[in-house]
């Protein structure tokens, strides 16, 4: 590959014409005009051209490759990569195999680079397309991502990634994968991405069989009693912290259980809340919990979570609008009935 700015003088590309960006005509000039680099610019007037032309070689991998690295975030540039490695590959005597393993580890090195970047690892992406082509995950990949959680243990990107694996490979009861989800939460607690990949390890294989059964929910009552188990002892461990809450509200949602079942230990950490007090609160979102629990008593339950939720205004102030309009909800609610 030439070095950047050098593609007119390299011998490998003179039968080449470039195409430049042409961004306006004459009778409607350019308002704000993008700078790009002169090393930009000549790449991309290479790679219309090839592109126009449907060229698939290594020269044109190597022009990718060379336009990635000034900007990784193009679209266009990733699906072309793509399929210039698919038809390289058709070529091979492993079909292309070896071919995206090393394709791999480059991009690795680039993600760890561009840590945020869709194209590198999201749905219908770069990793995605070429992890298809394996039978089986790729031993390489798991101490891959451990190692892009080591640099940001809350990357979106790699998370939603980690969920692809799982369900591309049936890892749902992958006892590594528990491991490592069970080891990202004990490291912070709080870390309410690794919450979520441990709720589609219980019930993503569920959602999707209830796509296919017109909805009708698939509930393991086992898998219900020992999340909630789990999510318990880990509020008792930051009673302030949402993450486990939420989990213990979706787990409970999800075997559809009444938020009464576990109210004498959420009041555990709701000191004299039911007083309009806020001596010996714990959590706020206990108190919560415990409002949403006086709200379904019929006789006087009304009453009782308005002073909750009335304590919630002063406890939270930066959510005081919030909680009024809890309030009014629950009003609402009451008149209607």
């Amino acid at each position: 590959m030439p070095d950047k700015s050098s593609y007119s003088d390299s011998p490998l590309w003179q039968d080449i014409t470039p195409i430049p960006l042409q961004e306006t005509n004459s009778a409607v000039p350019t308002l704000a005009s993008i700078a790009y680099s002169p090393a930009y610019s000549e790449a991309m007037s290479y790679l219309r051209a090839i592109m126009s032309a449907n060229e698939f070689s290594a020269r044109a991998l190597d022009l990718t490759t060379d336009i990635i690295g000034m900007n990784p975030a193009h679209y266009t540039v990733w699906l072309y990569r793509v399929q210039i490695l698919e038809e390289l590959g058709s070529k091979d005597e492993d079909r292309g195999i070896g071919r995206k393993q090393k394709e791999i580890e480059w991009l690795n090195s680039v993600a760890l680079k561009y840590q945020k970047n869709y194209q590198i690892c999201h749905t219908r992406h770069h990793r995605q397309t070429l992890i298809t082509s394996f039978p089986s995950t790729p031993s390489a990949e798991r101490p891959f991502l451990a190692e892009m959680f080591a640099l940001d243990p809350k990357n979106y990107h790699v998370w939603s990634y980690r969920q692809w694996l799982v369900q591309r490979f049936n890892l749902w009861d992958d006892p590594d994968e528990w491991t490592y989800v069970k080891l990202m939460i004990e490291e912070d607690v709080r870390n309410n991405s690794a919450w979520n990949h441990r709720w589609y390890l219980c019930f993503g294989q569920y959602v999707e069989e209830e796509q296919k059964e017109d909805g009708v929910k698939i509930v393991d009552e086992d898998v219900v009693d020992r999340e909630m188990k789990y999510a318990i002892e880990k509020v008792e461990l930051a009673p302030t912290n949402e993450s486990p809450w939420n989990y213990l509200r979706g787990v409970m949602g999800r075997g559809e259980r009444e938020r009464k079942e576990i109210r004498q230990w959420v009041e555990g950490f709701t000191g004299k809340a039911g007083d309009g007090e806020d001596e010996g609160v714990r959590s706020l979102q206990a108190v919560e919990w415990l409002a949403e629990c006086e709200e379904a008593e019929a006789e006087g339950g009304m009453e009782r979570a308005k002073r909750l939720l009335t304590l919630l205004e002063d406890l939270d102030p930066i959510r005081k609008g919030y909680w009024g309009y809890r309030k009014r909800l629950m009003e609402e609610k009451w008149e209607q009935e």
